[in-house]
């Protein structure tokens, strides 16, 4: 798990600079650089949080089998960083080698974890009362392989030989987060929740029911540009936020009425979930072509920026710093991560850039306001990251002597 967590670290401090170097590009100050706008979304997922959660995922499996925590799989972790650092040199000048060969090993990286996965059992697993979270894991990997397979074809352009109708970017987007993402994330609220608030979720019996509205809602939601079909876009956005609504009622109801209970890092995993709604809001402008009312294209371009830094970055926020306490200073009882000011800084960050969809006036200045938010609420976080890295390193320096 180290060496996944040492190169999060590294991602989350190149992301700083990635939400510096935006917003000076939109407020004119520095040129723009093509392919930006993809390098700085791939550092967020494929940098920070696919890291963490190719790390994480095989070790939480493990703990619920009540097996040892298994050894690091170097051919994962090598095929994954290989495949990573070609495909951000190959984005920017849109080389075809370097992300087709980049694509591939991040294919052969996520298919040696599904196996790996899938071979955690114990012989008494009938009666053994396991965790859910593997069928979550297991599930958004697969995804994952559609949307690298989609994603690494986009500069390529293989849309006819993929039979794409629609949009083979809007398809990559849809299986990295309503697929890979959503579905991992929720597993974690499953394995370790009752850690994180000290209480379990409040129905249990409602896990299995969401797994299949977001598998089904992803796969939808998946096939919607594939075929550009809008009945399995609006069958797959029901779904998908119903399944979503439910895991935070069942998430929220023990939390009620105990203050203390509310961290900021409860609070940022929690809250960022409605920047996840938001542009699942927004999917009948896109779909029906409402152009009128507001400009699908800009829709398009801005929405998964909010999506990434709203959403995704601020659940990292939560439970980065809490694998880096957990795994790095072998805390089991380790608390979610992530500060208030963190916090108001990344949803200021989300407000503004939604406002930038619809004030166009003050559209560039309100885009790079937001990076800055963005990029002063990575410090706070980086600090509580760089302290905890210093320890491990500390106590395994010492173990070592």
């Amino acid at each position: 798990m180290i060496p996944y967590l040492i190169m999060t670290f590294l991602y989350f401090v190149v992301a700083i600079v990635a939400a510096l170097a935006a917003a000076f590009s939109m407020w004119n100050l520095s040129p723009w650089i093509h392919g930006t706008v993809w390098l700085r979304v791939h550092f967020v997922t494929l940098g920070i949080l696919t890291q963490l959660l190719f790390g994480a995922m095989p070790i939480l499996t493990a703990k619920a089998h009540k097996l040892l925590r298994p050894k690091i799989r170097w051919d994962i972790w090598l095929s994954l960083n290989a495949g990573i650092v070609l495909l951000l040199i190959g984005i920017p000048p849109t080389n075809r080698v370097s992300i087709i060969a980049g694509g591939t090993l991040v294919f052969i990286a996520t298919t040696l974890l599904l196996f790996q996965l899938a071979g955690i059992r114990t012989k008494s697993e009938k009666t053994l009362q396991v965790n859910e979270g593997r069928k979550f894991y297991i599930a958004g990997l697969f995804f994952f392989l559609i949307g690298i397979l989609v994603g690494t074809g986009i500069f390529p352009k293989w849309e006819e030989a993929l039979g794409i109708v629609g949009d083979i970017t809007e398809i990559h987007i849809h299986a990295n987060n309503w697929g890979f993402m959503s579905l991992v994330f929720i597993g974690f609220f499953v394995d370790l929740y009752p850690k994180w608030a000290k209480r379990p979720l409040h129905n249990p019996k409602a896990i299995t029911p969401i797994f299949w509205m977001m598998s089904v809602g992803a796969m939808s939601l998946i096939f919607s540009p594939w075929f550009a079909s809008q009945t399995l876009a609006a069958i797959g956005a029901l779904l998908h936020t119903s399944a979503n609504i439910w895991l935070l009622v069942i998430a929220i109801k023990p939390l009620r009425g105990d203050k203390p209970a509310w961290t900021a890092g409860m609070a940022q995993m929690l809250v960022s979930y409605i920047w996840l709604f938001a542009p699942l809001s927004m999917a009948p402008f896109v779909i029906f072509g409402v152009e009128s009312i507001l400009p699908a294209d800009l829709l398009s371009l801005t929405t998964p920026q909010a999506l990434i830094y709203g959403w995704l970055l601020q659940f990292g926020y939560a439970i980065v710093p809490y694998f880096f306490q957990r795994f790095f200073i072998n805390e089991e009882q380790a608390e979610l991560g992530g500060t208030w000011l963190s916090f108001w800084l990344v949803n200021a960050g989300a407000i503004f850039l939604w406002l930038s969809i619809f004030i166009e006036p003050v559209r560039g200045l309100l885009h790079g306001g937001a990076y800055i938010l963005w990029m002063a609420s990575f410090i706070p976080v980086l600090m509580d990251l760089w302290q905890k890295t210093k320890t491990g390193m500390l106590r395994a320096e010492k173990a070592l002597s």
